[in-house]
């Protein structure tokens, strides 16, 4: 049977691996606490649930591409109370499928092989859709290293020109996964002014933009000139709705238009209740504050923790993940196997090297158990390291 050779040449999805593993411990009789993969269990709100069973209908059709005019325009209002930004509902937004499917399917949007546009550049460790999207584009993939020397952000001195002159798409993450690290509204201008430059898009995810800590991050839509900028954002962490796949892009309008064209054909809008639903979502911050602070007492329950054993707590400025150093020592282990080992005692965390070679060193910590699950991860964790 005929099958696609990038298909085959892929690896394991690094999650699907994660759970193979936690499912090997619990066949031992082992507890698994599940700080793996970064799937919110703080309850969606009640108004939330609410909308999504008012806007249900006995017969519902096929949903347009371009969403609900509604919907566009609930986007559009939060990104002026959060951004101070004014954004076209009609030519500036459009809904997707959660961030995922838009993310892998952009390239195919932008990439011109025969043009020379080639090349789509993407930050790791990170999500490994940038990449995925961009092979079975037929594009090439080039990974920029985040290192913890910059911060976790790309060296953008070290892209040579003919480099620039080929990029379809420079897409950046942040508050970065796995990371946690931020980046600054000066960074968002430098990149969006070489893109205009060099004629690729910047690619700007920004899932993680309302799960902060002291400061509220900045977002590419801030830069002024939309030129050539495509932001991507999504209701799955900022409100715990990762089952329902409503998100966004926003950004230049000739950007928009071409997902326009290109989205009925892949036929992936959200449902029209799910729409509905997001209506309420994206109106409501009370919400969102609640589930920050319920990270934010997590998140502390650790740093006090990894302060007391010495545990080098790196990046980790906002998102719900905390970006952890390996102890180094004489017996240094790779992240696999400090990741193994805490699954041993049934504390599942991510190897930073399953998120790009970059993450070779660190562990991804998610902060999604209760916080009982926390406290209980910390007194198996005291024995262990």
């Amino acid at each position: 049977m005929p099958v696609s050779p990038i298909l085959e040449r892929q690896t394991t999805y690094p999650f699907v691996r994660l759970n193979e593993a936690a499912r090997r411990i619990e066949e031992r009789g082992i507890e698994v606490i599940d700080f793996g993969t970064g799937d919110p269990q703080e309850p969606t709100d009640p108004l939330i649930r609410e909308a999504l069973v008012a806007g249900l209908r006995e017969r519902m059709g096929y949903p347009a591409a371009a969403g609900l005019p509604e919907l566009r325009e609930a986007i559009a209002a939060w990104a002026a109370r959060r951004f101070d930004v004014v954004l076209d509902p009609d030519t500036e937004v459009i809904p997707t499928l959660g961030s995922k499917e838009a993310i892998f399917s952009f390239a195919q949007v932008v990439v011109d092989i025969e043009r020379g546009k080639d090349t789509v550049a993407y930050t790791e460790p990170g999500y490994p859709v940038y990449e995925r999207g961009a092979l079975f584009a037929h594009a090439r993939a080039l990974a920029l290293p985040l290192l913890e020397e910059n911060d976790f952000l790309p060296d953008l001195g070290a892209i040579d020109e003919w480099t620039w002159n080929r990029l379809a798409v420079l897409w950046v993450n942040y508050p970065n996964n796995p990371t946690g690290a931020t980046a600054t509204l000066d960074f968002y201008e430098r990149v969006a002014e070489l893109a205009r430059r060099h004629g690729f898009v910047l690619a700007s995810d920004e899932a993680y933009t309302e799960l902060w800590f002291d400061e509220p991050p900045a977002s590419a839509l801030q830069v002024g000139d939309l030129t050539n900028v495509a932001v991507f954002n999504t209701l799955s962490k900022r409100s715990s709705m990762t089952g329902y796949r409503s998100g966004f892009v926003a950004g230049d309008p000739e950007l928009v238009s071409a997902l326009r064209a290109f989205r009925p054909t892949v036929g992936t809008a959200p449902q029209e209740f799910v729409q509905r639903a997001s209506i309420v979502a994206w109106g409501d911050e009370v919400h969102v504050e609640r589930a920050r602070e319920t990270y934010r007492r997590k998140r502390q329950l650790f740093l006090d923790f990894f302060a007391r054993k010495q545990v080098r707590v790196t990046g980790s400025q906002a998102t719900m993940y905390m970006w952890l150093a390996i102890p180094r020592g004489e017996n240094s282990e790779s992240s696999e196997a400090f990741a193994e080992r805490l699954l041993e005692h049934g504390v599942l965390v991510t190897p930073g090297s399953y998120l790009g070679a970059a993450g070779e060193g660190y562990v991804r910590l998610a902060l999604v158990p209760s916080e009982d699950d926390c406290r209980r991860a910390i007194e198996i964790l005291e024995d262990v390291l």
